[in-house]
């Protein structure tokens, strides 16, 4: 009579999301960081985050891909990293199958940096490093960056993001936008002609992270990146579903900063991440 061997919890609710064609070997990994529960359950908020970090990995791979070719050894950041699942998630499906890499997780809050290092020491994780750091203080060591990825930094943290990239001169910036509210507060004082378009403030809010995410794809296009605007996920998963992936090809496009000059002239408004452009 045959054996039937019994599968590890967990396979079977991760099984139809996740891209390995082994999921039981990460099932480890999706317990520890409290994605799947102790049994292999996988709730409904779980699923969705676990969906909206995959989907992220997976349009970054294309990338990642392209920076393992390189001569040096590639160093991704994960800023504003939370509970690092997307560093996490960026090892087990990237970094270390490639046996090549490094990945930086910088997050301003000390304790869940020291349980992401503890994490990481316990599943013998020894390519990623943890900084616990405001994005806008993070340096990280050698000052070489390849790919900077920021997944729901809220309001200006993002715009953090973006100076960190520039700053470590790195070659991908991956930006998933969270609540903005600088440009909206600045819209409040602004008249003109077009003042009936933010007059009200449910419209002046979201027209406010509107034009925020149209300058950081213009600041960033003015520093020579080629900057591609797309959703990370369905709606159904995450309001904040606004994807800037930005790739440098050059070192600055003056038509982009004309762009970028003429939109602020019309608006009116000048968000502090127009510093970047001094």
């Amino acid at each position: 009579m045959a054996k039937h061997h019994k599968k590890p919890p967990g396979i079977e609710a991760i099984a139809d999301i996740w891209p390995s064609q082994q999921p039981g070997k990460s099932v480890a990994l999706l317990k520890a960081l409290h994605i799947l529960t102790r049994e292999g359950a996988l709730n409904a908020d779980s699923r969705r985050k676990l969906k909206q970090v995959l989907h992220l990995t997976q349009l970054l791979r294309p990338s990642l891909e392209a920076l393992q070719t390189g001569p040096d050894e590639p160093v991704l950041a994960d800023l504003g990293a939370g509970k690092s699942y997307l560093g996490f998630l960026l090892h087990e499906l990237v970094l270390g199958p490639a046996g090549r890499g490094r990945l930086v997780s910088v997050e301003v809050r000390t304790e869940l940096i020291e349980a992401s290092r503890a994490l990481a020491t316990d599943l013998g994780i020894e390519r990623m490093e943890f900084i616990a750091s405001s994005i806008a203080e993070a340096t990280a060591a050698g000052g070489r960056v390849d790919m900077v990825a920021a997944l729901h930094a809220c309001d200006t943290a993002t715009d953090d993001a973006i100076r960190f990239g520039l700053r470590h001169e790195a070659k991908v910036i991956a930006l998933v936008p969270c609540c903005q509210a600088e440009v909206a507060q600045l819209l409040k004082s602004q008249e003109g002609p077009l003042h009936q378009l933010w007059r009200h403030p449910i419209q002046r809010r979201e027209l406010g992270a509107h034009i925020t995410n149209v300058i950081r794809g213009l600041v960033l296009e003015a520093h020579g990146y080629k900057v591609r605007v797309t959703e990370l996920t369905g709606l159904e998963h995450s309001l904040k579903n606004e994807l800037i992936l930005a790739e440098r090809h050059q070192r600055s496009n003056a038509q982009a900063k004309s762009e970028l000059d003429r939109l602020i002239d019309q608006i009116g408004v000048r968000p502090a991440l127009l510093d970047v452009m001094a």
